[in-house]
């Protein structure tokens, strides 16, 4: 397996993937904005921070990203970590994201995000068109002044 590097992917139809433990990440750029991450194999505490590094590299890169799951045989707690610091690091690059779930991530999702903050797709298709509409708002933390 290659060692996981942070460099930022090139932008192209080409996929770029990086094995990293028991993950592979594979993106590829279907047009200059946006960037659809696949993962494949088990995402855990092994491999979360390496995950939301990648997506990170790649919120770098395009302006909107579509984070494909769904093939994922096991999510732990620490993949939702990283999708929460994905959320933050998007957010802060101006980038936007919706995921597409599988089984292993719903079942953590249902558990762990029953208020549905997370944006999710049912597929790749509806992840870009959701990407291609409106930007969803953001929790307003601060009212804001009348």
């Amino acid at each position: 397996m290659s060692v996981f590097s942070t460099d930022q992917p090139e932008r192209s139809a080409v996929s770029h993937s990086h094995d990293c433990h028991t993950a592979r990440f594979t993106t590829i750029w279907p047009d200059e904005s946006v960037g659809i991450i696949t993962v494949q194999g088990e995402l855990d505490a092994s491999n979360a921070i390496a995950f939301a590094d990648h997506v990170d590299a790649c919120a770098g890169v395009g302006d909107r990203l579509v984070l494909d799951l769904s093939p994922l045989s096991f999510f732990g707690t620490a993949g939702f970590s990283a999708l929460h610091t994905i959320n933050v690091r998007c957010a802060n690059a101006s980038a936007r994201w919706v995921m597409v779930t599988g089984d292993a991530v719903s079942r953590l999702l249902r558990v762990c995000d029953p208020d549905h903050t997370l944006p999710v797709a049912d597929s790749v298709r509806e992840a870009v068109e959701m990407l291609d509409g409106e930007p969803r708002r953001l929790l307003q933390l601060v009212p804001e002044p009348s």
